[in-house]
C-alpha cells in the first residue's frame, strides 16, 4: 500500500513537490488556499538547472509549447541606455549546460505542472482549502484544514510560500524581513507595443537604486516587465499584489534614459509587489524536522536578483523525489536526507541574490566600477556556471 504525503501550498513549489512525490511512488494530497491557480506574478525565468529538472519529468515538449527561449541576455545602463555586456542564451546555453534558458508565464508553468500531476494515479488537488496546523507524533502527521476536516499522512511538505503557516509552526521565529525594495510588474501583449519596444531577449537595465528587467513569455506573444525601486513598503505585506500608481514609477525613473522611459510609458497598468526575504538557510534543520519538510519560498525566500526563486523550488522538488524514493530509510531519515542535500545550495543562492541586488542598485564609485567591469569582462561576469551546472549538494538533475 502506498504511503500518502500531504502538500501544503499549490504554487510552483507545491505543484513541483507533488509531482516529485508522485513520481517517487507516493499518493499525494495537495491543499491550496486559493480557489484557482491565478496569473498573479506574471513572468518566471528558468535557468538550465531548472529546465533540466523539467526535462527529467518528461516536460520538455509541454515547456516548448508555452515558453519563450530568449536568444540573448543584455545588460544596459539605465542612465545612458548604453549596452554594458551581453551573454548568448539559446543554443549556447543548450551546448554548455544541456538545457535552454526559458522564460515562461507563471500560469503556463502552473498549467504544465498541473497537467503532469493529473497523469499521476493517486494524486489529488484540493483548491480553496489550506492546511492551517498539524501534529507530528513520529508515526504520522495529522493536519487540520481550513474547511474543518482532519487529514493524515506519512509526511507533510510545507510549500505554502513566503508567509508559510507550516514554517511558522515548525520553526517559529521571526516573520519575513522587509527588504525596502518594491517591484512594479506588468505584462503586455507584444503586438500592442511599437516594434522598437518588442523584444526576443532578456534585457536588464541597471541604475542607481533601481533596475528593470524585460523579457518575452508565452511563445514570445507577451512581454513581462519588472521595475524594482527602493522605497517604503505598504503596510499589509501579506496581501502583496497592490495596484500601482504609474506616476510614482515614472517619478522613480526620473534621470533614466529615454529608451527605458519609453518602455515604461507604453505599459497601461502596473501591479506592485513589496519584496521580502529571509536570511540564508543556516542548516538542514531549517528545512526538515521529523515528518515535516519545507520547500521553496517556505524554506528559503530570496530576492529576485539571480532569477532563481522558481528554479530553487523545482530543484527542491527533484531532490525530494530522490529522497522519498529511498525505501530502505524511514520517513524522517528521507526528509533529513532531502534537507541535507539542499540547504547549502539554497543558502548560497540566497546570499548571492542579496549581493547581486547591491551590485544592481549601486551608486557612485561602486556603480562606475561595476559598469567598467561589465564592459571589460562581459560574458564572464554574466554566466554563472556553478548555478547552471548544478554544482553543490543536491543540485544535479534527476
Amino acid at each position: 500500500m502506498k504511503r500518502q504525503v500531504l502538500i501544503a501550498g499549490g504554487g510552483i513549489g507545491g505543484l513541483a513537490a507533488a509531482l516529485g512525490a508522485s513520481r517517487a511512488g507516493w499518493d499525494v494530497r495537495l491543499y491550496e488556499r486559493a480557489a484557482a491557480f491565478s496569473e498573479v506574478g506574471a513572468g518566471v525565468q528558468l535557468g538550465p538547472n531548472a529546465v533540466r529538472c523539467l526535462q527529467a519529468w518528461g516536460l520538455q515538449q509541454p515547456l516548448q509549447a508555452v515558453a519563450a527561449f530568449p536568444t540573448r541576455l543584455q545588460v544596459r545602463s539605465a542612465a545612458s541606455g548604453r549596452e554594458l555586456a551581453a551573454l548568448p542564451l539559446g543554443a549556447a546555453m543548450v551546448a554548455r549546460y544541456g538545457a535552454a534558458y526559458a522564460t515562461i508565464h507563471r500560469a503556463d508553468l502552473h498549467g504544465l505542472l498541473l497537467a503532469a500531476l493529473g497523469q499521476c494515479p493517486g494524486a489529488q488537488v484540493q483548491l480553496g482549502t489550506a492546511i492551517e496546523r498539524f501534529a507530528d507524533d513520529g508515526q504520522a502527521v495529522t493536519a487540520c484544514t481550513s474547511s474543518g476536516t482532519q487529514v493524515e499522512g506519512a509526511a507533510l511538505i510545507g510549500a505554502d510560500g513566503l508567509w508559510s503557516r507550516t514554517r511558522a509552526q515548525l520553526l517559529g521565529g521571526e516573520p519575513p524581513r522587509v527588504t525596502g525594495h518594491l517591484a512594479y510588474r506588468a505584462l503586455v501583449p507584444q503586438q500592442d507595443l511599437p516594434a522598437r519596444l518588442r523584444t526576443a531577449q532578456v534585457t536588464a537595465w541597471l541604475g542607481p537604486r533601481l533596475h528593470a528587467v524585460q523579457y518575452p513569455v508565452r511563445r514570445g506573444e507577451l512581454q513581462n516587465l519588472v521595475v524594482v525601486v527602493q522605497g517604503p513598503a505598504p503596510q499589509d505585506l501579506e496581501s502583496w499584489d497592490h495596484a500601482a500608481n504609474a506616476a510614482d514609477l515614472e517619478h522613480a525613473l526620473r534621470g533614466t534614459c529615454a529608451a527605458l522611459q519609453d518602455v515604461v510609458r507604453a505599459v497601461p497598468a502596473w501591479r506592485l509587489w513589496p519584496l521580502c526575504d529571509r536570511p540564508p538557510v543556516r542548516g538542514a534543520g531549517d528545512m526538515a524536522r521529523g515528518l515535516v519538510a519545507l520547500l521553496g519560498d517556505a524554506a528559503h525566500p530570496m530576492r529576485p536578483y539571480l532569477a532563481q526563486g522558481a528554479g530553487m523550488a523545482i530543484e527542491d522538488a527533484a531532490e525530494l523525489q530522490r529522497a522519498l524514493s529511498l525505501h530502505d530509510l524511514d520517513v524522517p531519515q528521507r526528509l533529513a536526507r532531502y534537507a541535507q542535500h539542499r540547504w547549502q545550495r539554497n543558502a548560497r543562492v540566497q546570499a548571492r541574490s542579496t549581493r547581486n541586488g547591491r551590485i544592481f542598485h549601486a551608486t557612485g564609485p561602486v556603480r562606475w566600477a561595476r559598469d567598467a567591469s561589465l564592459r571589460l569582462l562581459g560574458e564572464r561576469l554574466l554566466d554563472v556556471p556553478w548555478l547552471y551546472r548544478g554544482d553543490g549538494p543536491g543540485a544535479s538533475s534527476l
